[in-house]
């Protein structure tokens, strides 16, 4: 056999173990199950929630806001699963906003430190939710000049 065969041979067979290898590599990355990403319980969801709710409302108004619905409980969902609300109101004094004004400025706070999406946004309520903290959001400014926040978790684990 010449030697120009013979390294053709070798080069081959040094192509076809590499060929190999890397299939092998595929097959085993594709058998391995994809680590999830851990979703937060309902209480640790919760408190996200009352967070963004009293930054939000801290954000757009300089007055206090009122707690109308302080939950810490647990909501059964079904399933085994359950969630939590908080909500949470405040008074523009400013007397130059209505209520659609009063919500596109909610959802310009929101929107400098969560990332929330609009779910819908007819009419003078704002509905927006996060998938990454499993919460969603209910804007709603109407009368009386005042901001009024109602969030809720999605159904998850209690722990």
């Amino acid at each position: 056999m010449r030697r120009s065969n013979r390294s053709a041979y070798v080069r081959l067979g040094t192509v076809l173990v590499l060929a190999a290898l890397a299939a092998a590599v595929t097959v085993a990355a594709m058998a391995t199950p994809v680590p999830q990403e851990r979703q937060p319980t309902a209480a640790e969801a919760g408190a996200t929630l009352k967070k963004h709710v009293m930054r939000l409302l801290a954000e757009v108004s300089n007055e206090p806001f009122h707690i109308t619905d302080p939950s810490g409980k647990d909501i059964l969902c079904g399933g085994g699963e359950v969630r939590r609300t908080f909500a949470a109101s405040a008074v523009d004094h400013s007397g130059q906003r209505d209520a659609r004004t009063l919500n596109i400025q909610m959802v310009a706070a929101v929107n400098e430190f969560a990332d929330y999406h609009f779910t819908n946004s007819e009419g003078p309520d704002f509905n927006m939710s996060s998938d990454s903290t499993k919460t969603s959001l209910h804007l709603n400014s109407v009368g009386e000049r005042r901001y009024s926040v109602r969030g809720k978790t999605f159904c998850l684990s209690p722990s």
